[in-house]
């Protein structure tokens, strides 16, 4: 649902408190175009706002929710890939669906329809979680729903409506060990900005328990890009289509100031291991921050790693041969960085697909962002691979081991680029 806020302001229906359903994706399996969260609304004259195949299943599900909408019933629909019935709604892909339909606005005070009202009214960068019950009902009575404007703040025992929303797992009350389960989990979530479906204990959705849908948007991570030069200029714009608000450091006013950077959402000037300590600091660089060190100097680039190294955040990347690596690898542990730290470096950065120009580098740059925040990546093209192209790595899965910190050189140059 949180992708749709953009239009969600301009669609009238929802606004307007007309009848309308909303299709949500709750369960994805296998290939499928969208992820769980997505959703589609449904107007009574068939009026649509956002898709959940690309087209595969859309006339089935705007079907269904004309029903929900006619009987006030909220359902369950599956959806997969069916090679005996060529006319059988169903997903090209080979993937399945499971996509919860529930019609809103049928009685006066719909929690859903109020929520859709008030998501309307956010940016498309504000924090913003919704949180819904999923249960499977035969009535018109609608299921609950809450909009949260600070997730990470949150705490589920203080908050009426996210109580009311986890007090039943199973129809009958719940016990105090589940309920506190239950909440912790969905703190857990809010505050890691995740989208999932969340069981409240017993027989889960699918068997007729019920759940909770958690959507969660925190405020954008941010990309730091160190170094205004040639590469920077084309890198600037490209990870903003992911969400990333971008900001272009560098010591030298004369090369920050260049019209050609105004791509960044804020260009800064400073030395770069300053504005990074003062950054972290003040708790604006967090687990889900980018750096992106292009300035390609000893004298910026050593003091901004040795920082970098010493905090948490997502990824540490910089730009230039092997040979300035190997030297930067000398430099940090003359520091006294220690060798497992500088393992976390992607350097040389960037995937290698041949990259050249500035433009090419920049793609490259970002496919390894990509690839590195993803850990089921394969870093293969499609066509040397196997099974579902949209694959998940498994939670319990440990964390790969690291090679111990080598001593050569030669050795050094291998294991960290």
């Amino acid at each position: 649902m949180l992708d749709l806020i953009p239009s969600l302001g301009t669609w009238a229906p929802a606004l307007a408190g007309q009848p309308f359903a909303v299709a949500t994706i709750v369960r994805a399996s296998g290939s499928v175009p969208r992820p769980v969260g997505t959703s589609m609304l449904v107007s009574a004259d068939g009026a649509i706002l956002g898709s959940l195949s690309g087209g595969c299943v859309e006339g089935a599900v705007v079907a269904a929710a004309l029903e929900a909408m006619d009987d006030g019933a909220t359902r369950l629909e599956a959806f997969g890939f069916s090679s005996a019935d060529a006319f059988a709604a169903g997903l090209t892909c080979g993937g399945e669906l499971e996509v919860h339909i529930e019609p809103a606005n049928r009685n006066r005070g719909c929690a859903l329809g109020e929520a859709v009202r008030q998501l309307a009214g956010y940016g498309p960068d504000e924090p913003v979680a919704l949180v819904r019950r999923l249960d499977v009902r035969p009535d018109a009575g609608g299921s609950g729903a809450v909009v949260l404007p600070d997730p990470g703040a949150i705490k589920a025992a203080g908050h009426r409506g996210l109580a009311t929303l986890l007090e039943s797992s199973d129809g009958t009350g719940g016990s105090e060990p589940t309920w506190r389960a239950s909440a912790a989990q969905l703190e857990s979530m809010l505050r890691a900005g995740a989208t999932g479906v969340l069981d409240l204990g017993g027989a889960g959705l699918c068997a007729g328990g019920a759940a909770v849908l958690v959507e969660t948007r925190l405020a954008p991570p941010r990309l730091l890009v160190f170094g205004a030069n040639d590469f920077s200029a084309a890198l600037l714009p490209a990870p903003k289509p992911l969400g990333y608000l971008v900001t272009l450091v560098d010591a030298r006013p004369a090369f920050a100031s260049q019209a050609r950077f105004s791509a960044a959402d804020e260009v800064v000037t400073a030395w770069p291991h300053q504005y990074l300590a003062a950054e972290a600091a003040a708790g604006r660089v967090d687990s889900r921050t980018v750096i992106c060190v292009l300035t390609h100097d000893p004298k910026f680039d050593i003091p901004l790693l040795e920082t970098a190294l010493g905090l948490r955040v997502a990824f540490i990347g910089a730009l230039g041969s092997r040979r300035s690596h190997a030297q930067r690898v000398d430099s940090l542990l003359d520091r006294g960085v220690r060798p497992e730290r500088i393992a976390q470096l992607h350097s040389p950065l960037g995937l290698d697909i041949g990259a050249v120009t500035p433009a090419e580098v920049a793609v490259s740059v970002l496919a390894e962002i990509i690839a590195a925040r993803n850990p089921a990546a394969s870093h293969q093209p499609l066509r040397e691979t196997s099974g579902p192209i949209h694959r998940t790595a498994a939670p319990s899965a440990p964390a790969p081991a690291k090679a111990p910190a080598p001593t050569d050189l030669l050795q050094q140059e291998i294991a960290w680029t």
